[in-house]
């Protein structure tokens, strides 16, 4: 069983399509092992987007996910990882195909509703950054 990180940034908060969005990963068959809303902190964010520093977008990205609430998640299920990133569709809304998240709700280049871990070791990373132990059932 895999997991990994979904964070419902702070325009998918905002637009009110946070049932619309976790449905997507349920009706895949996916779990939802530990969920809470919260504010991320500048200090939890800079951790987050590390390898990013010095790139043209790190600020802006700073700027937007701490800029409200989100709903950060741990999804498991098999391959959850592979399965989440093609639920998400491409980083841009434009660029993502129907039927992705992405895709069905997103336009901008910046505000991209869902975050997910590219790989087991991010996602293990990132999950530590949000989550103790005692906080993800089984």
């Amino acid at each position: 069983m895999e997991r990994t990180l979904i964070i419902l940034k702070p325009d998918c908060v905002q637009r009110r399509l946070l049932g619309r969005v976790i449905q997507r990963f349920e009706d895949k068959g996916l779990t939802i092992s530990a969920m809470k809303m919260m504010q991320i902190s500048r200090k939890l964010a800079e951790k987050q987007y590390a390898l990013h520093k010095g790139k043209y977008f790190y600020e802006p990205l700073l700027e937007y996910i701490t800029s409200g609430p989100v709903v950060v998640m741990i999804i498991e299920g098999p391959r959850a990882i592979d399965v989440c990133r093609k639920l998400m569709g491409e980083t841009f809304g434009f660029a993502a195909e129907a039927g992705t998240i992405r895709g069905d709700f997103g336009a901008s280049t910046r505000f991209n509703l869902v975050h997910g871990s590219d790989s087991a070791e991010t996602a293990e990373t990132e999950i530590g950054l949000y989550f103790k132990p005692g906080e993800i059932l089984d």
